[in-house]
């Protein structure tokens, strides 16, 4: 698993670590069952606080993409939990779409981005 953090990024590094995991499940590069590192081994790779991937964990288990298991550790476990899943995004969609219209993004460009994106999940 590759991990890339931007340290002088604005975004929280445990946001950013949250965001890779879950790309790289959306790209299929991680799978359900697959483990992920140890707190204190990805902390090592990466450079950052074990706190930190501790963080990006519990927030990767509470939206419902990783269990924690005390034998195996991290581990995709995906909570297929499709109502609340389609409310967050439409909340967090609402802002962009928001942002895209005070910059006059057209509707058309809008949907060209999205579908760019999907494609790269399949």
């Amino acid at each position: 698993m590759l991990i890339e953090i931007d340290f002088n990024s604005e975004e929280a590094i445990y946001i950013q670590l949250r965001n890779q995991i879950i790309i790289g499940i959306a790209t299929a590069k991680m799978q359900e069952g697959d483990s992920l590192p140890s707190v204190r081994q990805l902390a090592d790779t990466i450079g950052i606080n074990m706190h930190t991937v501790n963080k990006a964990y519990s927030v990767l288990k509470q939206e419902g993409f990783i269990s924690l298991d005390k034998r195996r550790g991290a581990v995709i476990a995906l909570n297929i939990d499709k109502i609340k899943t389609m409310e967050e995004i439409k909340y967090q969609m609402r802002i962009i779409l928001a942002k895209g219209r005070c910059k006059n993004i057209s509707r058309e460009e809008i949907h060209t981005l999205v579908d760019e994106i999907f494609d790269e999940y399949e």
